[in-house]
């Protein structure tokens, strides 16, 4: 094995620090920091990568910058070369089937709906459902690699080094819906494969009801002739001994002879308690990868599929104001949308920023909310004393028009808000008023010292009120 020198890790720093400049901070981090220096030759730099995919991917959307970046640091002549690093062990694409047992039964007509007589004569049902597909899977720096990776899986099942793929992440983030879209594309793409999702849930109640009825060597046989096997939310194996010995020998078995296995968890692998270690090191044979919060501008575009999906169309102001204020995850996302369609539709109300506010004050804590515009209103308006209404009314009075415009600037300054969306929160007024406003608070900050200290002592209070 090649030992870094100090020459390269010093040329691929510099590397790197031309690269995050270039590339957003989630693509930098999904795949370059994973990449490692190993020896420089003259002019020929060579890195390691961790997979064959990953070094697929860079050279189909980072060459030229990569190319650029190389020869800035080692000149025209300089060349880079990859080493693959390959931790998959003991995987052969040899499919073995066990063979039939033939018909049977389980005790006391108490069958278990996954073990079913004639098994390899008889189509699986999926459990999948069909609306997960990857076409309504949003990619986002958030997700890209895992998107990417489950792609490469559906077209080629057992056939990468993706196995098993185990994608984690927190709850709402896509997890369930990404490989129920793969087991979809698989059963799209080889129709005679056998195709199965479970929750752990439903597969720990299995293994309880089959060793109830004295079926166990039956139902380990069943699992074993699956030939893509989808198991959401692993870390609900932790602390069940017998549930975890018999997915052992399950998961050796589908991993031996060639067949997927694709793995959902809250956590990285590392991070599983209760779980046998012989356990962790499979899952850690092909690709972890984890489903981060989306950002803004993936938040948007999910909210927009799911306005297409129901077929509805909401102001701009209203799209903005929820994905400002829902971060957490997707299915809260989801969760707002469907109760404004729903106050809309059986309360014959109009689809504007109150009805969002009411949905996004239902789903979301104040924790987990950012600094709100209604909350800079209400403050600047108990400061004036004066109602909140007023400003959001047209009224052109003086004392109302400089809180007004002060609060506009609050939120311009305090908030990630549109301009757009900052207008219609005050009566409807356009972004030129608020750009107005702004300039309007700045030049009396500059001329009058005690409105200046008024202002900057509210933004204080709003901002330690806001990391509280």
């Amino acid at each position: 094995m090649n030992v870094v020198t100090q020459d390269s890790y010093a040329v691929w720093e510099n590397c790197l620090r031309t690269i995050r400049s270039s590339i957003g901070n989630q693509s930098y981090k999904t795949w370059f920091e994973p990449i490692k220096a190993v020896q420089l030759d003259g002019n020929v730099l060579t890195i390691q990568v961790p997979n064959k995919f990953f070094y697929e991917w860079l050279e189909e959307h980072y060459i030229g910058l990569l190319k650029a970046t190389i020869k800035k640091e080692l000149g025209e002549k300089a060349k880079l070369e990859y080493q693959i690093l390959m931790a998959q062990p003991n995987n052969q694409n040899n499919k073995n089937h066990t063979a039939d047992t033939g018909p049977w039964q389980m005790p006391n007509s108490a069958m278990n709906p996954f073990i079913i007589p004639g098994i390899k004569q008889v189509r699986v049902d999926a459990h999948l459902n069909k609306q997960y597909v990857f076409d309504n899977f949003i990619e986002g720096d958030c997700n890209k690699l895992a998107r990417s990776a489950g792609l490469a899986v559906a077209k080629k099942p057992g056939g990468t080094a993706f196995n098993p793929l185990v994608v984690y992440g927190q709850v709402g983030l896509g997890k369930t819906h990404l490989v129920q879209a793969i087991g979809n594309e698989i059963s799209r793409n080889h129709p005679n494969e056998n195709v199965l999702y479970s929750t752990t849930e439903t597969f720990t109640n299995q293994i309880i009801q089959a060793i109830k009825n004295n079926a166990i060597n039956e139902f380990v046989q069943y699992y074993q002739n699956i030939d893509t096997l989808i198991l959401d939310d692993i870390q609900f194996l932790a602390n069940k001994q017998k549930t975890q010995e018999i997915f052992f020998h399950i998961f050796n078995h589908l991993h031996q002879g060639g067949h997927q296995i694709i793995l959902t968890s809250d956590r990285a692998p590392k991070d599983l308690e209760g779980m046998e270690e012989r356990l962790i090191s499979r899952f850690k044979w092909g690709l972890t990868t984890d489903l981060q919060t989306p950002d803004l501008e993936t938040r948007m575009a999910i909210l927009e599929d799911k306005m297409q999906q129901n077929g509805i169309e909401l102001p701009r102001s209203v799209v903005e104001y929820v994905c400002y204020n829902v971060k957490s995850n997707v299915r809260e996302l989801e969760g707002v949308l469907n109760s404004i369609i729903a106050q809309s539709s059986l309360n014959q109300r109009k689809i504007d920023l109150d009805l969002a506010r009411e949905a996004v004050r239902n789903f979301v804590t104040e924790s987990q909310r950012e600094l709100s515009l209604d909350h800079i209103q209400e403050k600047v308006a108990n400061f004036y004393k004066i109602p909140v209404e007023q400003l959001r009314a047209k009224t052109r009075k003086r004392p109302i028009v400089v809180a007004r415009q002060l609060a506009m600037f609050l939120a311009k300054n305090l908030t990630n808000n549109s301009l757009k969306t900052i207008g219609d929160m005050f009566g409807g007024r356009d972004h030129t008023t608020v750009l107005y406003s702004c300039k309007a608070v700045q030049d009396m900050m500059d001329t009058d010292k005690a409105f200046r200290i008024t202002a900057e002592s509210l933004e204080k209070e709003l901002s330690l009120e806001n990391y509280a």
